[in-house]
């Protein structure tokens, strides 16, 4: 199977590859460094000129964008960690899914089936999957965050938080403004610097901003229908299968052999793996074993698509959730079977265990204390080599006993 890795949290692609062929000039590591030990805010926003300069932004328009911006304070007091890499997916899940969202996600989708149907004709991305992210992202429209995204992004630069990454994103902003694409009063998002309905950083809003029917520059912060099809172009480039189901709830056969991870849908039919619902498994394709829960949980098989919706935010949890969402608003139940009581583990554990996992060769990732596919594979392997069943990859607190020797 296929695995498509999203480097960023918050934007959810290569921000040099976004920007298109100006990118070359932008920020290097070292004038990230500089930039974030300026000694006042101001000398910080002034350092921005070469790169900005080099990525066409005139003078004019630079000295307009930065004048009177000060750091917001408020940006230091946010939470680093996500809600989505530290509760339980069945907790995720039980914030996200909920059957208010999913009544008005139909609503929704009615109300924009002429949009929806131009962006699913176009890109191949079903209706409710779009939908699903836009009441995720900001609840369908209507919490898209009203934080001035430059003075966010250079507070977080200036402050040596990702400081390359948000740099890029101001010269993004930036680019903007000089292209007429948005003004700069426009320029509102969340405190992370996510802009409008569908929540795209500024580099996102560059490669994949669409119009619905064309014409003048996408208004993702008030057009519905331009936010639908910005999704939809945003999924597509990342590689979306039409036709190929994100997430399947599944039954696995007694005796099931969990050394089985990663499998065409072929072979998960010859080994006995049905869909819960009773559907036939898509024909072709590859799919992933996923136990959000454990053994003892829900089963699902996620395919190339699941990975591309985690371009949009790298959390299972999220990917779970749009998927799930859609399956909601779309008229099927998912899951079908209950969720077991699960705690997760403390953050100080997670990375624990990814250093002995990763002291054994088991784990190549960072120790960031989140558990994602990386971990997931990692327990797994660990597991198996140690002949613990079910090996389920999932993270418990005798895993990490195991892997201390205890």
């Amino acid at each position: 199977m296929t695995r498509r890795l999203a480097p960023l949290l918050w934007a959810p692609i290569d921000r040099r590859r976004m920007l298109g062929g100006f990118t070359r000039a932008f920020v290097a590591v070292w004038i990230a460094r500089d930039c974030a030990q300026a000694d006042t805010f101001e000398a910080f926003l002034q350092s921005l000129w070469p790169s900005a300069q080099a990525a066409g932004v005139s003078r004019e328009t630079f000295d307009a964008a930065i004048a009177g911006l000060t750091p917001d304070p408020s940006v230091s007091a946010k939470p680093r960690a996500q809600a989505e890499f530290i509760v339980s997916i069945p907790a995720y899940l039980g914030g996200a899914v909920t059957n208010g969202r999913v009544s008005r996600g139909r609503a929704v989708a009615a109300e924009l089936a002429g949009p929806l149907g131009r962006a699913q004709a176009r890109h191949g991305v079903p209706s409710e999957i779009i939908v699903a992210i836009l009441g995720v992202e900001s609840n369908f429209g209507t919490a898209a965050g009203g934080a001035d995204a430059l003075r966010v992004l250079a507070t977080l630069a200036w402050q040596g938080h990702r400081a390359e990454t948000f740099i890029d994103e101001i010269v993004a902003a930036l680019v903007m403004l000089e292209k007429g694409y948005a003004n700069r009063a426009q320029l509102r998002g969340s405190w992370a610097g996510a802009m409008g309905q569908p929540q795209f950083m500024p580099s996102a809003y560059l490669k994949f901003a669409e119009s619905d029917e064309g014409g003048g520059a996408p208004d993702i912060w008030r057009s519905r229908a331009d936010s639908v099809a910005s999704i939809a172009n945003f999924l597509a480039k990342s590689g979306w299968v039409a036709g190929l189901p994100a997430v399947i709830e599944v039954r696995l056969p007694e005796g099931f052999d969990y050394a089985a991870f990663d499998l065409d849908f072929a072979r998960w039919r010859q080994i006995g793996v049905k869909r819960a619902d009773g559907g036939a498994l898509p024909a072709s394709g590859a799919a992933s074993l996923y136990l959000p829960a454990g053994a003892s949980g829900p089963a699902f098989l996620i395919s190339d698509n699941f990975e591309v919706i985690r371009q949009y935010n790298t959390s299972d949890a999220y990917a779970m959730s749009v998927a799930l969402l859609a399956d909601r608003i779309a008229g099927r139940d998912i899951p079908l079977s209950p969720w077991p009581k699960v705690a997760p583990l403390p953050t100080a554990d997670v990375k624990a265990m990814q250093q002995l996992l990763s002291a054994r060769g088991f784990y190549q990732g960072t120790f960031d204390g989140k558990l994602g596919r990386a971990s997931r594979n990692a327990i797994h392997a660990f597991q198996l080599s140690a002949g613990v069943q079910p090996a389920d990859g999932f993270a418990t607190k005798e895993v990490l006993a195991r892997l201390r020797g205890k």
